[in-house]
């Protein structure tokens, strides 16, 4: 398909005209075209595998096209490494952002750029110039805070105000949501129509779609490395954007399987944290879907660090199968039978450097044999491998790919069928589907009910609540470190819910 005409008039900032990148043979981008204006957020949507990732290393000067042209302002222009986007104009803020953690503020807005005076760098005019910088954006940020001490909102601040710096006039925005509250959510948001009354041309990449329309004025579909349409926001539908993205309508998102509970396999009694939650209580059944949801800071998260034991609580108990456990580190807890699914699959659920084979062959070594030595055990660990990659479906060129050159939803998946490889009891599931697209969600969520149906209990949880109401058989709310109420399948709603994690549902009854 070609790009649409330019009905708004104003020429394009930046213009892409069949972009293609090969590797090895394979084709990343086919013919990829592309335009966004001055004033204008085009959000750039596409499945894991798309192509997007590839297209803004090509864009910021990581890769170089193998075809086709980039233009800026109507001139064609050719970038050598990043450093050549960037002085061009080009800048990208990522969902994981690189920056000096031991170096502040100001110092990473300027670093390779200090102004000097007197043949020294001039301290006092990068820290006055950086506040400038948040004043403008109207953001409350020291400028001599170490990057280290900074939440992930105010990393991508950080990142904004470089951009700044630099008079960027195209910033692309990675998935910059991925980690936030909501609160700051609202603030980034504020920050993007800045830059829009601005001039400046926003590239938005998200897998969210209600994040997309709120800020969005236009889109760019990918697939499978190829440009698929564009327009006008106003004039499509969420359907019919999904449509575009996959090929395919998609129906029923969260497909429940048809499971009836079993026996109680799992019991968490008393459990409690000195600073992160208090007097935790719930039960999960054989074939059970548990939903764990509440606000950012609730808990949910430091709750199941201390079941599966990469931190202690201070009293309560553990009972698997009707037996006490003593759960004092991950390995008890692989060994009673959990297995915990991460929400940081970059830092703690995958070897990124290492390939699929092994990464999910890594917590059955022992029943493989220590480094896969001899001929059968390599070949139990290449059957292991291929079993869950086929299950998940994951899209890889083969199993001895590193889980780096994955996208982020494949990635995920390679960290499931690790965990799957143990043949657990319970799997707890921790925001399985944060920063993937949307068919790779129903991939997974598929994934989830044959698990239940097969008899293991999971453990969910997730900030989407369509997601848990979708899946889950009880819900767990939690509220402050506290269970704040479990809600059966049929009584839970998207307002009870809410108001549960919202503190509301105990004003209520008090009341």
């Amino acid at each position: 398909m070609e790009a649409t005409t330019d009905t708004t008039g104003g020429a394009p900032v930046l213009r892409l005209d069949g972009i293609s990148k090969r590797f090895a043979g394979i084709v990343a981008l086919n013919r990829v075209a592309l335009t966004v204006r001055a004033g204008e957020v085009m959000a750039l949507v596409g499945e894991n595998g798309a192509g997007k990732s590839t297209l803004v290393k090509t864009l910021t000067g990581i890769y170089q096209p193998d075809e086709g042209g980039i233009y800026l302002n109507g001139e064609r222009v050719a970038f050598a490494n990043a450093q050549d986007a960037m002085q061009a104009g080009i800048t990208a803020v990522h969902q994981e952002s690189v920056m000096f953690d031991e170096l502040t503020v100001a110092e990473n807005i300027y670093v390779g750029r200090q102004p000097a005076k007197g043949g020294r760098i001039d301290w006092r005019r990068i820290e006055h110039e950086a506040e400038q910088l948040f004043a403008r954006l109207e953001v409350a940020l020291p400028v001599r805070t170490k990057v280290k001490d900074l939440s992930v909102a105010q990393r991508h601040f950080v990142e904004i105000a470089r951009a700044l710096s630099q008079q960027a006039r195209v910033v692309i925005l990675d998935e910059p949501t991925a980690a936030l509250s909501q609160r700051e959510i609202g603030e980034l948001y504020r920050i993007i129509r800045q830059l829009r009354a601005a001039g400046t041309a926003v590239i938005f990449i998200s897998h969210k779609f209600d994040e997309i329309f709120a800020v969005a004025d236009r889109y760019t579909v990918l697939r499978d490395g190829q440009f698929i349409a564009d327009g006008a926001l106003a004039d499509i539908t969420e359907g019919e954007l999904v449509s575009l993205m996959v090929g395919r309508a998609v129906h029923q998102a969260y497909p429940k399987a048809d499971v009836t509970p079993g026996d109680t396999v799992l019991s968490v009694t008393g459990f409690s944290h000195p600073t992160e939650f208090a007097d935790v209580s719930f039960s999960l059944r054989k074939g059970e879907i548990l939903g764990f949801y509440g606000l950012v800071g609730a808990g949910r998260s430091e709750v199941m660090q201390a079941v599966f034991g990469l931190t202690k609580p201070s009293c309560g108990s553990v009972i698997i199968d009707g037996r006490n456990v003593a759960i004092g580190c991950a390995a008890d807890a692989i060994k009673a039978g959990i297995a915990y699914v991460p929400e940081d699959r970059q830092h703690q659920g995958a070897h990124l450097t290492m390939p699929i084979l092994h990464n999910i062959t890594l917590t059955i070594l022992d029943r493989l044999g220590f480094f896969l030595r001899g001929r059968r055990a390599k070949k139990e660990a290449l059957a292991c491998a291929r079993l869950y990659s086929e299950q998940l479906e994951l899209k890889a060129h083969h199993l001895c790919q590193n889980v780096n050159e994955l996208s982020g939803g494949n990635q995920q998946k390679v960290v499931l069928g690790k965990w799957l490889a143990t043949q657990p009891k319970v799997i707890i599931l921790d925001e399985p589907t944060k920063g993937i697209d949307i068919g790779s969600k129903a991939a997974v969520h598929r994934f989830i009910g044959e698990l239940v149906s097969q008899g293991l209990a999971v453990i969910l949880v997730s900030s989407e609540l369509p997601e848990v109401l979708g899946l889950a058989d009880r819900i767990v709310v939690m509220h402050q470190g506290r269970v704040e109420h479990v809600f059966a399948r049929g009584e839970a709603t998207a307002e009870n819910v809410c108001a549960a994690a919202s503190g509301l549902h105990a004003l209520e009854e008090a009341a």
